[in-house]
């Protein structure tokens, strides 16, 4: 099988900022993914088409409204030449025909107005619940490597801000586009139609307007993609800040941090302002333009009605139109506005929504073979000829193997770097190897699909992460299917049952944000009892104890001896009280073992081992 060259990206943050203001790239977007060409519009398209009837229903709707708004003049050209001087001769029925039609027109653009509302707002609603999904769905899905360097504040802006500027275009801005040019379809025909001169003038007025909505459109996109890049820094520093609200407060983080956010604000308010300047200045010219246009228009059309030339209703009407055709100017300019913000922010979606997974689903997955009853629920692991790097170059595993019995337990140690997790990364597939294969009894893990590989290998981490809900809901995760017997019966199993028993609402108790209701040792022994229950074949205890105190970590101790029975297990150890349960030590350096033997062996051994095993016990006393 061919291996994947797909490797994370792990570059030191500075090193980022550094190379970017090298290349002149802009230092505070620092996490900004590349758009592949076509694929905003393909995002646009994809969103619409599973509504195109509601589309189409809603222009049809909004050509009906324009077509019933813009007779008005009409009207009132005909009551000026027809209906008044029918008055004079006593007949009053042109002009109640005027009137009821005047009536009817407004009617009937009321509701086409209501309608259009109800379809657009149905059509805008469906349209961001369904991007909300997407990106929610996609970040899930994206690997580990990819949220290693793509901030969470970046995709809490991307869900909520820019998916907000959406809600603006959607909402309001493509009912002004739509009706400014159905407006001017109208009004252009009406007006050639009423007066050849008169309205081939309105039409050539518009190419110097064409010429400055370019010239907006063009200035405006630059700033509001600044724009939508600095409340994404300042989203991504708030949330930093207080997720890292405890070290922030010991370091007497507050004034440096408070100067950053304020750089970040002030970036956030100048192009705010940019945006606004830009728009002032478009809404000038298009009113300088307009108003010489119509003063000329009326001028021009005042004298003709004086030679006789022009019909003076035909001069209002001609006057009203020339006005309606240029008052949506500034609603047009504040469309363009949202159109630009949308335009950054669905471009910023887009490379998000076109980033691919680097650990990607098989084409065709495979299952694991089964095993007898008799020989228990562990699996070999196999890391055949296994070579690992960062893009940036740091190799971190040099051409490594290594053969795990199914049903041993393997403690992994070594100095800081020395690739312990980077080994439990590869076995739990968050990254797959630059060369080589990673076998599950002798399955490669990139032939599983992600249900198969997680039912079979589960990874408990220095912090049981849990999530707002109950205690019961939390130890569930590993199988949400399970009975609240098996729940208890699984916390039972690794001594967690009394102390839950012991909370206000037992096995019902909300632990809150991340389980900050229980202490860390209780986090533990929950993220135990979920393990456990996922009842996996491979166990990955990466680091599980390192964080707890020493009657903390007793318990969890002695809860690790009941979830590792009978299971593969490979143990990131950090206190050498935990190498004790394992049936095998291996030390690495530099990606590589120097050291493979039992315990008992390497403790009374003269190697880097036995010098970790010394410090360690003279530490103790």
């Amino acid at each position: 099988m061919t291996s994947s060259t797909t490797t994370p990206s792990a570059p030191d943050a500075d090193e980022v900022a550094g190379a970017r203001a090298d290349s002149g790239l802009d230092p505070f977007d620092r996490d900004a993914l590349p758009t592949p060409e076509g694929s905003t519009g393909a995002l646009l398209r994809s969103l619409l088409a599973p509504r195109r009837t509601l589309v189409v229903l809603s222009a049809l709707l909004l050509l009906l409204q324009q077509a019933a708004a813009q007779a008005g003049p009409l009207l009132v050209a005909y009551a000026i030449d027809t209906a008044v001087p029918a008055l004079r001769r006593d007949a009053q029925g042109p002009l109640v025909a005027v009137g009821v039609a005047y009536a009817v027109c407004a009617l009937a653009s009321g509701l086409f107005q209501y309608g259009f509302i109800r379809t657009s707002a149905q059509v805008s609603q469906d349209v961001l619940l369904d991007l909300r999904g997407r990106i929610f769905r996609h970040a899930q899905a994206l690997s580990v490597d990819f949220h290693e360097r793509y901030t969470s504040g970046r995709l809490i802006s991307r869900s909520t801000t820019d998916v907000e500027s959406l809600r603006e275009l959607l909402g309001e801005g493509l009912q002004e586009l739509i009706g400014v040019v159905l407006a001017f379809v109208y009004i252009s025909a009406l007006l050639l139609w009423l007066d050849l001169g008169i309205g081939t003038v309105a039409v050539l007025s518009f190419v110097p307007l064409y010429l400055l909505v370019r010239l907006y459109r063009r200035r405006a996109a630059a700033v509001f993609a600044e724009r939508s890049t600095a409340i994404a820094a300042v989203i991504v520093k708030f949330t930093e800040t207080m997720n890292g609200i405890r070290p922030v407060r010991a370091f007497r983080r507050e004034r440096a941090n408070d100067e950053r956010f304020r750089e970040l604000n002030d970036r956030h308010a100048r192009s705010n302002g940019d945006g606004m300047l830009e728009m002032a200045r478009y809404v000038v010219g298009s009113r300088l333009v307009a108003n010489t246009a119509v003063a000329g228009m009326v001028l021009w059309g005042a004298y003709r009605v004086a030679e006789g030339t022009l019909a003076l209703g035909v001069l209002a009407a001609a006057a009203l139109y020339v006005r309606r055709l240029y008052d949506p100017i500034d609603r047009l300019g504040m469309f363009l506005n949202s159109y630009q913000s949308a335009g950054a922010s669905l471009e910023k979606i887009a490379g998000l929504l076109t980033q691919a997974p680097s650990v990607p689903e098989p084409v065709h997955p495979v299952e694991l073979p089964a095993r007898p009853a008799t020989t228990g629920p562990g699996r070999d692991v196999v890391f055949e000829d296994v070579r690992f790097a960062y893009r940036t170059g740091g190799e971190v595993l040099p051409r490594f193997g290594l053969t795990i019995p199914a049903g041993q337990t393997v403690a992994v140690v070594g100095t800081t770097g020395a690739g312990k997790s980077t080994l439990a990364k590869l076995l739990a597939r968050f990254y797959d190897p630059t060369e080589g294969r990673v076998l599950l009894d002798g399955v490669d893990l990139r032939e599983l699909a992600t249900p198969e590989l997680r039912r079979g290998v589960v990874m408990v981490t220095q912090e049981a992460f849990l999530f707002s809900g109950t205690v019961a809901e939390n130890i569930s995760l590993g199988r949400p299917d399970a009975t609240r017997e098996e729940i208890e019966r699984a916390a039972k199993a690794i001594g967690a049952h009394d102390f839950i028993c012991g909370l206000p609402d037992g096995y019902d108790t909300d632990v809150r944000k991340r389980g900050g209701r229980i202490s860390a040792g209780q986090r533990q022994l929950v993220g135990f009892a979920r393990a456990l229950l996922a009842d996996p074949a491979v166990l990955i205890l990466d680091e599980a104890t390192s964080s707890l105190d020493v009657p903390g970590e007793q318990a969890v101790q002695r809860a690790m001896d009941t979830v590792l029975r009978g299971r593969t297990a490979v143990v990131i150890a950090h206190r050498l009280s935990t190498v004790e349960i394992a049936d095998r030590v291996l030390v690495m350096e530099h990606g590589r073992i120097v050291e493979d033997g039992s315990p008992g062996e390497l403790t009374g051994g003269t190697g880097r081992f036995a010098d970790l095993h010394r410090a360690w016990r003279e530490s103790l006393v």
